[in-house]
């Protein structure tokens, strides 16, 4: 069995390839890939902005109290 040849203007991902939206589930686009649509990477986008995306780590954060810059 050969695959059929992917045109351009396919619009949904390939069944091998298909993986859920990153946002909400629902199968993604190839014109958005990884997401479903515009909306859904602009709400992507925001998390990355506003900071929701983090990695933990032992170091204080900026500003922390208990951080005295150096100074004792």
């Amino acid at each position: 069995m050969s695959k059929a040849p992917r045109t351009p203007d396919s619009r949904l991902v390939d069944a091998v390839d298909a993986k859920p939206c990153a946002v909400c589930g629902r199968p993604a686009l190839d014109a958005y890939r990884p997401f479903c649509s515009k909306r859904c990477a602009d709400v992507d986008l925001n998390r990355w902005l506003g900071e929701h995306y983090r990695i933990p780590t032992d170091e204080p954060a900026a500003g922390d109290p208990e951080d005295n810059g150096g100074y004792s």
